[in-house]
């Protein structure tokens, strides 16, 4: 059987909702000197360089980048960042991924986060679908999605043609 693809966001329209994000964490870390955009690994962290570029241009807070690396098959291994704790600690942070499922990568990627302290944490999320395993939510989201536990929701952000469809 062949898999039919939806498309749910356009690229004009993922351009509009990463933009929309960034507007919203300068929002809630307008006092702030800089904040960590914390990219789950792969898309997440795509995600948060775009973030990265639009949050530079609209405000004067500096945006600092950092990989999250969770295996996402086995969540309970460790978690390493492509920088130190040192880095984020007593920031605001900002975990961020492409979709929020069940939130099983999402709450994990928080747990890392919790043996720090923090200013402030947030997470943000392209697609929420309403499926969740865990009580994690998305602070800042682009677009809400109720779907069935059937369907597979694929975000394409590299390129210049970014999608994302249901499958």
């Amino acid at each position: 059987m062949v898999s039919k693809k939806n498309s749910i966001l356009s690229h004009e329209e993922i351009q509009h909702k990463i933009k929309r994000i960034a507007y919203q964490i300068y929002e809630s870390n307008v006092n702030e000197e800089e904040v960590i955009l914390a990219g789950i690994d792969s898309n997440g962290y795509i995600l948060a360089k775009k973030l990265k570029t639009v949050l530079s241009k609209i405000s004067t807070i500096n945006p600092i980048l950092c990989k999250v690396i969770i295996d996402k098959k086995n969540p309970l291994s460790k978690i390493n960042t492509s920088i130190p704790a040192t880095e984020y600690t007593n920031k605001s942070v900002v975990l961020i991924d492409d979709v929020l499922n069940s939130g099983t990568t999402l709450v994990y990627g928080v747990k890392h986060f919790l043996d720090v302290p923090l200013k402030q944490f947030k997470t943000a999320v392209l697609v929420n679908r309403n499926h969740k395993k865990y009580p994690v939510k998305a602070d800042f989201k682009g677009i809400s999605l109720s779907t069935s536990l059937h369907e597979h929701i694929d975000v394409v952000l590299e390129g210049t043609n970014c999608e994302a469809f249901l499958k």
